[in-house]
């Protein structure tokens, strides 16, 4: 593996998946800068502290979730639309937005609906 500094977006976000599924929010959070901010619609969320809570309601909002991912990269930016399915609930409208600096997140928006699942 390369120094964290010299990762790419690409390579830092196939990185943060993996370390999504395990589902350890500390692992998940070293991934972000130290002063990074999580943007969602009722606020703002900063430093790691706030990604790993941020992560945590995500992925108790969607526990063992089927992913689908669309990610658009255009530099140190990524655009990313997903839905997500678990046994119980779905999500069809998420959208993300990665800022990526020295092989870390620094930025991360995050906006969905989350919709119970038809039986």
């Amino acid at each position: 593996m390369t120094a964290t500094g010299a990762r790419t977006p690409q390579e830092v976000f196939a990185d943060h998946g993996d370390r999504l599924g395990t589902g350890d929010l500390d692992l998940i959070s070293r991934n972000y800068a130290e002063d990074a901010v999580f943007v969602t619609p009722d606020g703002v969320l900063t430093g790691r502290a706030g990604v790993r809570e941020g992560i945590g309601r995500l992925l108790a909002d969607l526990p063992d979730a089927d992913w689908q991912l669309t990610p658009q990269f255009a530099g140190d930016v990524l655009f990313l639309r997903w839905t997500a399915t678990t046994a119980t609930h779905r999500v069809t409208d998420g959208t993300d937005t990665f800022v990526f600096r020295d092989g870390l997140i620094s930025a991360q928006t995050v906006r969905y609906t989350l919709t119970d699942r038809p039986l």
